[in-house]
């Protein structure tokens, strides 16, 4: 996995959610709740099929064929368009 860390991902949890995130962390002895989050995030992504360490792009995680508004991904369209 590469190692460079360059962008930052702020996110709210719930006392809950936290005591989890801190549980695990001390269950599997990791330095830090940053480092437990991304372990849980590659666990995560994993038990649905993801593999996050291949460096794919976030459209191609999509649910939907069409974006915002309904426009067609790039992808999606004929060579002609």
């Amino acid at each position: 996995m590469n190692e460079l860390r360059d962008e930052r991902l702020q996110v709210m949890l719930s006392p809950e959610e936290l005591a989890a995130v801190d549980d695990f962390r001390f269950r599997h002895r990791m330095p830090t709740r940053a480092a437990a989050v991304r372990e849980l995030l590659k666990l995560g992504l994993a038990a649905i099929g993801v593999d996050a360490a291949n460096g794919g792009k976030s459209r191609d995680y999509g649910v939907f064929s069409r974006g915002p508004g309904g426009h067609r991904l790039t992808k999606d369209l004929p060579e002609s368009e």
